[in-house]
């Protein structure tokens, strides 16, 4: 029974710490988007085909400045 003067003001303690804890997360924008970081994975951002284009051009700049010193 004496136990009890212990574990229940240790219990109370926690309480208040995981609730102060939660409301830092979410003054702090930590709950702002769920939906994004979800949906990123399905896009692809390298885009092989975009980027043998972009290098195309990229190469063809660089041989036109080099044709013009």
């Amino acid at each position: 029974m004496t136990v009890l003067y212990i574990l229940v003001p240790i219990a109370i303690v926690l309480v208040i710490i995981a609730i102060w804890v939660f409301n830092w997360a979410v003054n702090n924008g930590q709950y702002d988007d769920l939906d994004s970081p979800a949906h990123s994975i399905l896009f692809d951002d390298d885009d092989p085909a975009h980027l043998a284009a972009q290098k195309r051009e990229d190469n063809a700049e660089q041989d036109d400045s080099d044709q013009t010193k």
